[in-house]
């Protein structure tokens, strides 16, 4: 029998909602899937998923995406000062973290070592273990700081993959154009994908 896959995702005040809910739903589908298919039964029922999210990004998702359905999701929410979360330690092994979309200021403080909420403290764990750290940055254009902190960051083990959407699958609404982008986070966590594949 495969180990329980356990999963962080945090959700910050960037923008990019849309992308933190695509995620969840995508999760929430796999915590659902058909128990008869072997590929389902090895991946659903495997997934235990905490989430995070900082007062800015419930802000956010209820101005860009005009609800409060980040309450709705079948997963276990910590407050963000909650240091008795299982992943504020290493001794819980949680082995992937998302952090969907990134600001650059949970960026800079991932980068830096400053643990000063569950989010950052999470990511700080993820990356002393040597486990998978995917922040998803959410910021245009870029400035020389929000550059060497993503170097910081790939430096000491974690992802970058920024907000950038694909368009050779042709995606013809804004959530398509969106789940581009959540579908490589999917890839990267090491999860089951139906998704478009290039010249396949």
């Amino acid at each position: 029998m495969e180990s329980k896959r356990k999963i962080i995702v945090a959700i910050t005040g960037a923008s990019g909602s849309i992308y933190a809910k695509l995620l969840l739903d995508m999760l929430s589908t796999l915590r659902n899937s058909d128990p008869d298919s072997y590929r389902d039964r090895n991946q659903g029922d495997n997934l235990e998923i905490g989430v995070v999210l900082s007062d800015n990004a419930k802000i956010v998702w209820e101005h860009e995406l005009g609800t409060k359905s980040y309450k709705d999701y079948p997963f276990t929410f910590y407050a963000k000062n909650d240091f008795n979360a299982p992943f504020a330690s290493g001794s819980a092994k949680y082995d992937t973290m998302v952090v969907v979309p990134c600001s650059m200021g949970t960026l800079g403080r991932i980068a830096n070592g400053i643990s000063n909420d569950l989010l950052t403290r999470a990511a700080d764990v993820v990356l002393k273990e040597r486990r998978k750290l995917i922040l998803v940055a959410r910021e245009t254009p870029y400035n020389l700081i929000h550059i060497h902190n993503m170097e910081l960051v790939t430096q000491a083990g974690g992802i970058i993959c920024p907000a950038t959407p694909s368009f050779y699958s042709q995606p013809t609404t804004v959530e398509e154009v969106a789940k581009t982008v959540v579908d490589r986070v999917i890839d990267l966590m090491g999860l089951e994908n139906d998704t478009y594949r290039w010249n396949s």
